[in-house]
């Protein structure tokens, strides 16, 4: 019973066939008179009114070689090669109904076709079966190449691997690294798909997702604006015939999923007249890419048998002829395609040339799975070593393979708007020796939005307002207050994060939305934030993590960081030469010379004639003698003379008093140095942590960060035992207060901390736990590549480097480890002032001295005035007036 079901579906099928054969109409002379016959298979009805551009340039190349042999006077057997025409539309069966019906009436001796893969891998074990040879002129798809499974059939056009290749050096030549890829549901777009992955891994590229299109519902399977919009990616294989391809077109462009935002790469080319003029704009910058012919790269063809070709074409059908130079690469490999079975047929009967048998012997049947070519090894022999110069170029064939081995180019061409039209205009051109090169004429791409600028690949991000969050952390996020022209007060952000925030505006033209969180916002919460969609980004000092990394994604470092240890500050053990100085500073040591310098030279002044140890010794030994005794006194050990003036004597006053306070101050800062000098640090490193050299509630850690999760993990063994901190700030309020010990931080953060804030705590040991800060966002975020393209462009550019030592490199604190107690200038001033004062009044009192027998005279002389003027005033004669100063300095 299921065998006559099987003859009556064949008979349907039989029935189609006779109706795509009788549906044949063409100006074009019949040959099927003949016994020996091609068939040629085309995709679409073979009348001008139900056919492409390009089935009608395709069989028109196919009469015309079959013309050109009987021209040429090729015949068989003495007979001229004939042809026979079917229209498959597409559809396997049609083309397989229709071809078993002509061979169970004619003598077909060689298939030229089928159009499409899918008819391919039917027809090709159908001839198999009957061991006729099967050339196909646009059947690509990359099983076919198997000689083992296709032993008849071979292809004028290039298989798809090949063209898997050349879009895989493309995107390599526009450092494009992943795409799209949309492809219809049949043999060609599938297997063309998988040969595209498989190019693309080969090259380190990434197919990031494949959408389909159903050709039988001729429809995206899903929403297609939804499936690319969520793709990061903006590059778009189109992997489809020119039909399919032409919806697909027109839902992308009623999704607003074409320029320009993406780049489109078809593998066919479509008719832009088919689309609205309105949606000119959109379909510029759409690329193609297609085999094509050698004369496009400027490699030798058959002209002669080319014009020969376009001669007999224009003759008998003129209306369908487009000008040598439209005339696509397919109908040239039709040509070759026909060319090659009669150039075959030719050379094997002139080599089995016996006028008493045929060369060429069919078993004939009613039932065409049953015909048979006789002795066809030859033929397949002659096909395998034919090599000629065909209209497409070198035609050469193996044994190993079905592929064409020469004669392999592509194009690329880029519709543009000419003369307010779109066109498509060759851009560059591929072989397989260079590669893809400019066309010949260099035409310009022009891109997606009219731009001369070849894309990224990756969503743009420019014009999107990101939801930034940064948090309170010095150097990374501070604040500023600024005050206009105007004198308005405003708050501005500064620091390592906020100044790569504006360096990453620039470069990308995001608009930000930076929202301020306080130092206490816990870095565990920022990451649910930005994995709920509350923040696009969140740029900080935020560790990477693999924790983390299961709920959001992190950028590439934008800080190296690790882990460091503060303390409180302690002196260093180092020895040190000069250390007997330490306890006064610079200044002041400098005013204690001054002082003797001064407090010498008034002593000199003061006691040069008075004193008998000084006043018969010359001036500079005078000096030296003075220097010695404010030398000696602040000493403590006196000297061998001993002053005479009052002057001096308040000189002296003024040394022992500056003597006793510097003594003093320098015994009590020399202890205190001594006693710091032998104070050690804690703890020297992580080990002694570890190892509790301080308990563990001594050790300040911040809560909710990754610092938290590393004391437990390789501290506590999970124990929360340590001082919690909600704040960095706390980490250096707790030490100073001494609440705590020691702090486990970020080094950056703390590096900053103390050289500039906190100059009285310091680091021990070296790093540990590396680690790395990255910009934190959603997991398959749109931008992810662009953002991550963008950072690793920052840092092979040095710019991180010199963010780093703008903001963690200044140091405003002392350079020495050592805590200093040295008695400052500052400190010590008010002394110095009371002794200069106290020197000043010294030199008062001894000018005021000096000026006695000045005062001696004035006074005589206001006496005698007076008694000139009261004589009665007069003393007596015998009573001598005394004059003479109680306060003479000799009784001084």
């Amino acid at each position: 019973m299921s065998s006559l079901w099987s003859l009556r579906w064949l008979w349907v099928y039989l029935l189609i066939g006779q109706f795509a054969i009788s549906n044949v109409k063409t100006a074009w002379p019949t040959s099927d008179s003949t016994n020996i016959q091609l068939l040629g298979i085309f995709g679409n009805g073979l009348n001008m009114n139900d056919s492409t551009p390009g089935t009608l340039w395709s069989r028109a190349m196919f009469n015309a070689a079959m013309l050109l042999s009987q021209q040429y006077n090729i015949t068989i057997d003495g007979q001229f090669i004939g042809s026979q025409l079917v229209a498959s539309g597409g559809i396997t069966m049609n083309a397989l109904s229709s071809s078993c019906l002509l061979i169970s009436t004619s003598n077909i001796v060689g298939i030229v076709g089928p159009t499409f893969s899918r008819e391919t891998q039917v027809i090709a074990p159908f001839a198999a079966q009957l061991s006729v040879p099967v050339v196909s002129y646009s059947a690509t798809d990359p099983g076919l190449s198997d000689r083992g499974a296709y032993p008849t059939f071979y292809r004028t056009v290039p298989s798809d691997t090949t063209a898997a290749l050349t879009i895989a050096q493309l995107f390599m030549k526009f450092n494009w690294t992943s795409s799209i890829i949309i492809y219809q549901n049949d043999a060609y777009g599938s297997d063309g798909a998988k040969v595209i992955t498989d190019a693309f891994n080969n090259n380190n590229l990434t197919i990031t997702q494949m959408i389909m299109f159903d050709i039988v519902a001729r429809t995206i399977r899903g929403d297609l604006k939804a499936l690319l919009l969520s793709s990061p990616m903006r590059n778009v294989i189109l992997w489809a015939e020119t039909d399919y391809a032409s919806l697909i077109l027109q839902e992308a462009i009623d999704c607003d999923v074409l320029g320009p935002q993406f780049i489109w790469i078809l593998s066919s080319t479509v008719q832009l007249n088919s689309f609205s003029q309105a949606d000119n704009a959109k379909l510029i910058g759409i690329l193609t890419i297609e085999p094509v012919v050698a004369s496009a790269v400027n490699e030798p063809t058959n002209t002669t048998l080319l014009n020969a070709a376009y001669d007999v074409w224009q003759q008998y059908e003129p209306e369908t002829f487009p000008g040598t130079e439209n005339v696509n690469a397919y109908a040239l490999f039709t040509f070759d395609a026909t060319w090659l079975l009669i150039r075959s047929l030719e050379q094997l009967c002139s080599i089995t040339n016996n006028h008493s048998s045929p060369c060429l012997s069919i078993v004939n049947d009613s039932f065409c799975f049953n015909r048979r070519l006789l002795d066809s090894s030859s033929l397949f022999d002659i096909i395998n070593n034919n090599t000629f110069l065909g209209v497409s170029g070198l035609v050469q064939f193996s044994a190993n393979s079905t592929d064409r081995v020469s004669g392999i180019y592509y194009i690329v061409k880029n519709i543009q708007s000419l003369s307010n039209e779109l066109n498509y205009v060759p851009v560059l051109v591929w072989s397989s020796s260079d590669a893809w090169t400019p066309h010949s004429q260099q035409n310009t791409i022009i891109w997606p939005g009219q731009s001369l600028v070849a894309p990224t690949g990756y969503a743009t991000i420019a014009g999107v307002i990101l939801r930034i969050a940064v948090i309170e952390a010095p150097p990374f996020t501070m604040t500023q207050q600024v005050a206009d022209a105007n004198g308005i007060i405003t708050t501005k952000l500064i620091g390592y994060i906020p100044d790569l925030l504006a360096i990453l505006q620039t470069n990308m033209g995001f608009i930000p939305n930076i929202t301020f969180l306080p130092a206490n916002q816990s870095y565990d919460g920022l990451i649910d934030d930005v994995a709920n969609n509350v923040y696009d980004i969140v740029a900080g000092d935020v560790t990477i993590i693999a924790a983390r990394r299961e709920k959001v994604s992190f950028t590439d470092s934008i800080y190296d960081n690790s882990l460091r240890i503060i303390v409180r500050n302690t002196a260093s053990a180092s020895p040190n030469f000069w250390f007997y100085l330490r306890p006064f500073s610079m200044g002041v040591r400098l005013c204690i010379l001054g002082s003797i310098i001064l407090s010498a030279l008034l002593m000199y002044l003061f006691e040069r004639k008075a004193n008998e140890t000084l006043r018969h010794r010359s001036i500079i030994s005078g000096i030296v003698m003075s220097t010695w005794y404010p030398l000696g006194t602040i000493m403590g050990f006196g000297v061998d003379y001993t002053v005479r003036t009052g002057a001096g004597r308040f000189l002296t006053f003024s040394v022992f008093f500056l003597s006793l306070v510097l003594i003093a101050t320098y015994q009590a800062t020399l202890t205190s140095s001594l006693t710091l000098k032998q104070t050690q640090n804690i703890i020297s490193g992580i080990d002694d942590i570890k190892n509790g050299k301080i308990p563990y509630g001594r050790i300040g850690i911040l809560t909710n960060s990754s610092i938290e999760a590393y004391y437990l993990q390789e501290i506590s063994n999970g124990i929360r035992n340590f001082y919690p901190l909600k704040t960095e700030g706390a980490i250096f309020t707790s030490l100073l207060s001494k609440v705590i010990d020691a702090a486990i931080m970020d080094e950056g953060v703390l590096e900053y901390e103390t050289n500039s804030i906190y100059c009285n705590l310091t680091l021990v040991g070296t790093g540990f736990d590396p680690s790395a800060f990255g910009i934190v966002f959603q997991k398959n975020w749109v931008y992810e590549q662009v953002l991550d393209v963008n950072i690793l462009s920052l840092r092979e550019s040095g710019t991180f480097d010199d963010l780093k030592s703008k903001w963690f490199q200044a140091n405003t604190c002392s350079q020495t480890s050592d805590t200093s107690t040295s008695s400052s200038i500052e400190v010590m001033t008010g002394l110095f002032v009371t002794f200069a004062v106290m020197c000043g009044l010294s030199l008062i009192f001894f000018i005021w001295l000096k000026l006695l027998p000045i005062r001696r005279r004035l006074l005589q002389t206001v006496l005698n005035l007076h008694y000139r003027v009261c004589p009665s005033a007069r003393t007596p004669p015998d009573s001598p007036l005394d004059v003479q100063n109680p306060f003479d300095i000799r009784d001084i």
